[in-house]
């Protein structure tokens, strides 16, 4: 086990006073809780019933007071006990230590005259307090929140026109901050209240708000099915094309959960107006959350057949082309992965040929940016290559695809990608002599 090296939470863990037992009055009177909140001391019978470690669990996200953290595992101590240098330490984690052969104190290093262990009841009654303090006042805001969450679905009933804006604005706020909120929301009604605002005549203020209430709940199968009425479909489709960028961004979330429903079918997302919103989208780089919300969906429209002849009628393989040298690495797998897939398609593998910035842009990004990058790229050019070898080999040739290829070859990427990059050499290889392919390719002496 590694030797407890000092830090500055460590630093701060002594100016606190750490590894003396405290008494309560002491610990709250020299600020070691912090925040300058009162806490209240065990005992009562509410304080019994609350388990320490599940509320250490539950809380894993608040500041501890450096008093009560373990110098050895820095976390919040259970089961504090005390040498006799007067440190004190988790039970489990100072046994290990000794276990492990030492019979030192793991924070002054010195030798222990004793090797017994006493449990610091005192620390132990400070920090079950200062947990249940915390725990019970995120169990009240919790129970508020949920409270806070009826009350706006009540008057969601009521209220019309900029009234209902502003209630569903409330709404979403206390949906997004908190988790009860959606349990609350969705165990009473929420679901079907919100639903129903959606409609052809929905103004697309009200819409905004309400899909984004929606893409923070856990919507069911039949809430799913329930989206997925052609009024519905037709609103979210004209937010995705006219609305701000965080309601585009909705959007294209609530379409991807909706795409996972039992009633889905390919035809709902074959709109050519949704396909051209989801362009405009991804083409505008001023906002990358938009750009890969708006490839993920594409990704996933991509993946029925039926829908690729739209998306390539569309003009979408030119324009994912021109962005590929503009894209993050996350863009960038799943635009090669939808050009991929369109290139199985006669007309894809057209578009891909006709579009004069395909090979010079693929042939960039192979052994860049990671070896799935490549083996897409590699798939798309082969598609290109072997529908116009004479035309095509000599472009990608020129784009210094060969010299590429013999990097694929030599280095550790799995051999089906080594074999198929041997595949493409050769057929770029086939209108030239090897003198002069050598010579083309720019080759070192090594190499050739």
């Amino acid at each position: 086990m590694p030797m407890y090296q000092p830090s500055s939470r460590r630093r701060e863990y002594e100016m606190a006073g750490g590894g003396h037992v405290l008494d309560l009055e002491t610990a709250v009177k020299d600020g070691i809780l912090g925040g300058g909140e009162r806490v209240v001391s065990g005992g009562g019978p509410t304080d019994e019933k609350l388990d320490l470690k599940k509320m250490v669990e539950e809380l894993d996200s608040i500041e501890v007071p450096t008093v009560f953290i373990c110098p050895i595992s820095l976390e919040p101590m259970q089961d504090a006990v005390t040498l006799c240098t007067g440190q004190t330490y988790e039970r489990s984690n100072i046994l290990k230590w000794f276990s492990l052969g030492h019979f030192t104190c793991p924070t002054t290093m010195q030798e222990l005259w004793e090797e017994s262990v006493t449990p610091n009841k005192t620390l132990h009654q400070l920090i079950h307090s200062w947990f249940s303090q915390k725990y019970l006042a995120m169990k009240k805001r919790s129970e508020d929140v949920q409270g806070r969450a009826l009350e706006i679905l009540e008057t969601l009933k009521k209220v019309k026109g900029q009234a209902r804006v502003q209630t569903l604005k409330e709404l979403r706020q206390v949906v997004t901050a908190h988790d009860s909120a959606k349990k609350t929301v969705a165990d009473n009604g929420g679901f079907g209240l919100i639903s129903s605002l959606l409609g052809r005549f929905t103004t697309h203020a009200v819409g905004s708000e309400a899909i984004g209430i929606l893409v923070n709940l856990d919507l069911d199968l039949e809430s799913r099915a329930n989206l997925i009425q052609p009024a519905k479909v037709s609103l979210v489709v004209d937010m995705l094309n006219e609305g701000s960028i965080e309601t585009k961004v909705n959007c294209t979330k609530l379409i991807e959960m909706l795409m996972f429903g039992r009633d889905f079918k390919s035809e709902i997302v074959s709109s050519l107006s949704l396909l051209v919103g989801l362009l405009r989208l991804v083409k505008d780089k001023r906002h990358p959350n938009g750009v890969l919300a708006g490839l993920g969906l594409l990704k996933l429209i991509c993946s029925h057949e039926g829908v690729r002849n739209s998306v390539v009628s569309i003009g979408a393989i030119p324009q994912l082309v021109e962005i590929l040298p503009n894209l993050n690495v996350e863009c960038l797998e799943l635009s090669l992965y939808i050009l991929e897939v369109l290139s199985t398609l006669p007309e894809g593998r057209l578009a891909l040929k006709d579009c004069p910035n395909t090979i010079p842009n693929t042939v960039k990004l192979l052994m860049k940016v990671s070896e799935n990058c490549t083996q897409l790229a590699l798939s798309i050019l082969w598609a290109v290559c072997e529908l116009a070898p004479e035309e095509c080999a000599l472009v990608a040739v020129d784009a210094g695809l060969a010299a590429k290829l013999l990097l694929v070859i030599q280095s550790g990427c799995n051999p089906v990608l080594k074999q198929q990059s041997a595949e493409l050499l050769k057929l770029c290889s086939l209108n030239y002599t090897p003198t002069i392919f050598i010579s083309k390719c720019k080759l070192t002496r090594t190499i050739q």
